[in-house]
Protein backbone atom coordinates (compact mmCIF):
# COMPACT_ATOMS: atom_id res chain seq x y z
CA UNK A 1 0.00 0.00 0.00
CA UNK A 2 1.19 3.56 -0.60
CA UNK A 3 2.07 5.57 2.30
CA UNK A 4 1.73 9.46 3.06
CA UNK A 5 4.04 12.31 4.17
CA UNK A 6 3.90 13.23 7.54
CA UNK A 7 5.44 15.47 9.99
CA UNK A 8 7.20 15.17 13.61
CA UNK A 9 8.04 17.09 16.37
CA UNK A 10 12.11 17.40 17.13
CA UNK A 11 13.77 19.78 18.99
CA UNK A 12 11.34 22.26 19.12
CA UNK A 13 10.77 22.45 15.18
CA UNK A 14 9.52 19.98 13.09
CA UNK A 15 10.92 17.27 10.64
CA UNK A 16 9.32 14.96 7.98
CA UNK A 17 9.12 11.49 7.09
CA UNK A 18 7.08 9.32 4.62
CA UNK A 19 4.98 6.58 6.67
CA UNK A 20 3.38 3.31 5.59
CA UNK A 21 1.35 0.71 7.18
CA UNK A 22 0.06 -2.42 6.49
CA UNK A 23 -3.11 -3.18 5.37
CA UNK A 24 -4.23 -4.37 8.93
CA UNK A 25 -3.98 -1.02 9.77
CA UNK A 26 -0.97 -1.72 12.60
CA UNK A 27 2.58 -3.15 12.60
CA UNK A 28 5.59 -3.34 14.26
CA UNK A 29 7.81 -0.12 13.83
CA UNK A 30 10.58 0.16 11.19
CA UNK A 31 12.78 2.64 10.70
CA UNK A 32 13.66 3.12 7.49
CA UNK A 33 17.26 5.14 6.30
CA UNK A 34 18.14 7.00 2.95
CA UNK A 35 21.11 6.35 0.50
CA UNK A 36 22.85 9.25 -0.08
CA UNK A 37 20.39 10.24 -2.65
CA UNK A 38 18.35 11.58 -0.18
CA UNK A 39 14.34 10.78 0.38
CA UNK A 40 13.53 8.89 -3.24
CA UNK A 41 10.65 7.42 -4.47
CA UNK A 42 12.96 4.12 -4.00
CA UNK A 43 13.39 4.61 -0.33
CA UNK A 44 9.55 5.36 0.07
CA UNK A 45 9.10 1.73 -1.56
CA UNK A 46 11.10 0.25 0.41
CA UNK A 47 8.51 1.76 2.97
CA UNK A 48 5.56 -0.22 1.24
CA UNK A 49 7.16 -3.16 0.54
CA UNK A 50 7.49 -3.37 4.39
CA UNK A 51 3.70 -2.72 4.47
CA UNK A 52 2.99 -5.11 2.60
CA UNK A 53 4.53 -7.24 4.82
CA UNK A 54 2.79 -6.40 7.92
CA UNK A 55 4.86 -3.43 9.17
CA UNK A 56 4.43 0.24 10.12
CA UNK A 57 7.59 2.00 8.55
CA UNK A 58 8.97 5.19 8.53
CA UNK A 59 11.55 7.14 6.65
CA UNK A 60 12.30 10.35 7.97
CA UNK A 61 13.77 12.81 5.65
CA UNK A 62 17.36 13.22 6.88
CA UNK A 63 17.97 16.02 4.08
CA UNK A 64 15.01 18.13 4.90
CA UNK A 65 13.78 18.37 1.48
CA UNK A 66 16.64 18.25 -0.69
CA UNK A 67 17.63 15.46 -3.23
CA UNK A 68 20.21 13.96 -5.87
CA UNK A 69 19.09 12.09 -8.61
CA UNK A 70 21.15 9.67 -9.91
CA UNK A 71 23.21 11.60 -12.66
CA UNK A 72 24.21 13.75 -9.49
CA UNK A 73 26.67 12.02 -7.43
CA UNK A 74 29.04 15.15 -6.72
CA UNK A 75 25.96 17.07 -5.03
CA UNK A 76 24.80 13.00 -3.59
CA UNK A 77 28.14 13.39 -2.27
CA UNK A 78 27.92 16.82 -1.08
CA UNK A 79 24.55 16.68 1.14
CA UNK A 80 25.98 13.24 2.48
CA UNK A 81 29.30 15.26 3.82
CA UNK A 82 27.41 18.06 4.87
CA UNK A 83 24.87 16.31 6.85
CA UNK A 84 24.83 17.73 10.31
CA UNK A 85 25.76 14.53 12.68
CA UNK A 86 24.14 16.12 15.42
CA UNK A 87 20.81 17.08 13.51
CA UNK A 88 20.50 13.57 11.64
CA UNK A 89 20.85 11.77 15.10
CA UNK A 90 17.87 14.37 16.58
CA UNK A 91 15.87 13.64 13.90
CA UNK A 92 16.23 9.62 14.09
CA UNK A 93 15.75 9.88 17.58
CA UNK A 94 12.47 11.63 17.07
CA UNK A 95 11.42 9.35 14.23
CA UNK A 96 11.95 6.68 16.70
CA UNK A 97 9.60 8.45 19.45
CA UNK A 98 7.18 9.35 16.56
CA UNK A 99 6.86 5.99 15.53
CA UNK A 100 6.39 3.86 18.45
CA UNK A 101 3.68 6.67 19.29
CA UNK A 102 1.67 6.15 15.95
CA UNK A 103 -1.66 4.20 16.14
CA UNK A 104 -0.35 1.94 13.62
CA UNK A 105 2.88 0.90 15.55
CA UNK A 106 1.95 -2.08 17.62
CA UNK A 107 5.92 -2.63 19.10
CA UNK A 108 7.51 -1.31 22.14
CA UNK A 109 10.68 -1.32 20.00
CA UNK A 110 11.48 -0.84 16.35
CA UNK A 111 13.55 -2.57 14.13
CA UNK A 112 16.14 -0.48 11.80
CA UNK A 113 17.10 -1.18 8.51
CA UNK A 114 18.99 1.50 6.05
CA UNK A 115 21.37 1.64 2.72
CA UNK A 116 24.84 2.90 2.39
CA UNK A 117 24.99 6.05 4.32
CA UNK A 118 21.80 4.65 6.02
CA UNK A 119 23.37 2.04 6.42
CA UNK A 120 26.19 3.65 8.74
CA UNK A 121 23.73 5.56 10.23
CA UNK A 122 21.72 2.20 11.35
CA UNK A 123 24.47 1.03 13.02
CA UNK A 124 25.00 4.47 14.78
CA UNK A 125 21.71 5.46 15.66
CA UNK A 126 21.14 1.49 17.45
CA UNK A 127 24.19 2.43 19.33
CA UNK A 128 22.73 5.69 20.46
CA UNK A 129 19.09 4.60 21.21
CA UNK A 130 19.97 1.10 22.91
CA UNK A 131 17.08 -1.21 24.13
CA UNK A 132 14.82 1.33 22.07
CA UNK A 133 15.68 -0.81 18.96
CA UNK A 134 15.32 -4.31 18.88
CA UNK A 135 16.76 -5.64 15.37
CA UNK A 136 18.96 -4.09 13.07
CA UNK A 137 20.04 -4.83 9.28
CA UNK A 138 22.42 -2.06 7.73
CA UNK A 139 23.15 -2.92 3.93
CA UNK A 140 26.61 -2.38 2.48
CA UNK A 141 27.51 0.75 5.45
CA UNK A 142 29.07 1.04 8.53
CA UNK A 143 31.34 3.70 10.99
CA UNK A 144 34.93 2.26 9.96
CA UNK A 145 38.11 3.65 11.60
CA UNK A 146 37.76 6.09 14.53
CA UNK A 147 33.76 7.78 13.44
CA UNK A 148 32.27 4.58 15.67
CA UNK A 149 29.87 5.38 18.05
CA UNK A 150 30.06 4.31 21.64
CA UNK A 151 29.43 0.97 21.10
CA UNK A 152 28.51 -0.34 24.85
CA UNK A 153 24.87 1.13 24.19
CA UNK A 154 24.53 -1.38 20.98
CA UNK A 155 22.13 -4.23 22.54
CA UNK A 156 20.20 -4.86 19.20
CA UNK A 157 20.09 -8.54 17.14
CA UNK A 158 22.41 -6.79 14.30
CA UNK A 159 22.11 -8.56 10.70
CA UNK A 160 24.22 -6.63 8.04
CA UNK A 161 24.40 -7.29 4.06
CA UNK A 162 27.73 -6.08 2.46
CA UNK A 163 29.04 -5.72 -0.78
CA UNK A 164 32.57 -7.76 -1.74
CA UNK A 165 33.12 -5.14 -4.26
CA UNK A 166 33.01 -2.22 -2.67
CA UNK A 167 35.63 0.67 -2.69
CA UNK A 168 33.44 2.94 -0.02
CA UNK A 169 32.81 -0.10 2.59
CA UNK A 170 35.77 -2.51 2.29
CA UNK A 171 34.88 -5.59 2.69
CA UNK A 172 38.26 -6.79 4.63
CA UNK A 173 37.36 -3.01 6.85
CA UNK A 174 33.52 -4.67 7.08
CA UNK A 175 34.90 -8.47 8.80
CA UNK A 176 36.99 -6.78 10.71
CA UNK A 177 34.32 -4.35 12.71
CA UNK A 178 32.50 -7.78 12.63
CA UNK A 179 35.22 -9.45 14.76
CA UNK A 180 35.37 -6.25 17.42
CA UNK A 181 31.45 -6.18 18.10
CA UNK A 182 31.57 -9.67 18.49
CA UNK A 183 34.19 -9.31 21.15
CA UNK A 184 32.36 -7.42 23.12
CA UNK A 185 30.04 -9.20 23.29
CA UNK A 186 27.39 -7.95 20.93
CA UNK A 187 24.90 -10.11 18.50
CA UNK A 188 26.57 -9.09 14.95
CA UNK A 189 26.30 -11.16 11.93
CA UNK A 190 27.66 -9.35 8.62
CA UNK A 191 27.42 -10.97 5.43
CA UNK A 192 29.54 -10.30 2.38
CA UNK A 193 28.21 -11.25 -1.00
CA UNK A 194 31.35 -11.85 -2.58
CA UNK A 195 30.41 -10.91 -6.25
CA UNK A 196 28.18 -7.85 -5.39
CA UNK A 197 28.49 -4.18 -5.81
CA UNK A 198 28.09 -1.24 -3.69
CA UNK A 199 24.22 -0.39 -3.92
CA UNK A 200 22.98 -4.28 -4.93
CA UNK A 201 20.11 -4.26 -3.57
CA UNK A 202 18.86 -0.61 -5.38
CA UNK A 203 16.44 -2.10 -7.97
CA UNK A 204 16.64 1.17 -9.92
CA UNK A 205 20.52 0.28 -10.54
CA UNK A 206 21.91 3.85 -9.86
CA UNK A 207 25.37 2.11 -10.25
CA UNK A 208 24.56 -0.97 -12.20
CA UNK A 209 25.17 -3.67 -9.57
CA UNK A 210 21.45 -4.29 -9.31
CA UNK A 211 21.76 -8.35 -7.64
CA UNK A 212 18.96 -9.80 -7.57
CA UNK A 213 19.87 -12.85 -6.27
CA UNK A 214 21.49 -11.45 -3.55
CA UNK A 215 18.58 -8.98 -2.65
CA UNK A 216 16.24 -11.88 -2.69
CA UNK A 217 18.70 -13.45 0.09
CA UNK A 218 19.45 -10.38 2.33
CA UNK A 219 15.86 -9.23 1.81
CA UNK A 220 14.06 -12.60 3.18
CA UNK A 221 17.04 -12.78 6.42
CA UNK A 222 15.97 -9.01 6.84
CA UNK A 223 12.33 -9.81 7.33
CA UNK A 224 13.33 -12.94 9.12
CA UNK A 225 15.37 -10.83 11.66
CA UNK A 226 12.27 -8.25 12.10
CA UNK A 227 9.48 -11.29 12.64
CA UNK A 228 11.62 -13.00 14.58
CA UNK A 229 12.79 -10.05 16.95
CA UNK A 230 9.95 -7.64 17.54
Amino acid sequence: MAGTTTTFPVNGSDASGYLSASDSGTGSGILVLQEWWGLVPQIKGVCDRLAAEGFTALAPDLYHGEIAEHDEMDKAGELMTSLPPDRAARDMSAAIDYLLAHDSCSSDQVGIVGFCMGGMLTLMISALEGDRVAAAAPFYGAPLGDGGPDWSGLTAKVEGHFAGIDDFFPPDAIKALETELQGMGKDVTFTVYDTSGHGFTNEENPLGNYDETATTTAWAATLNLFRSSL
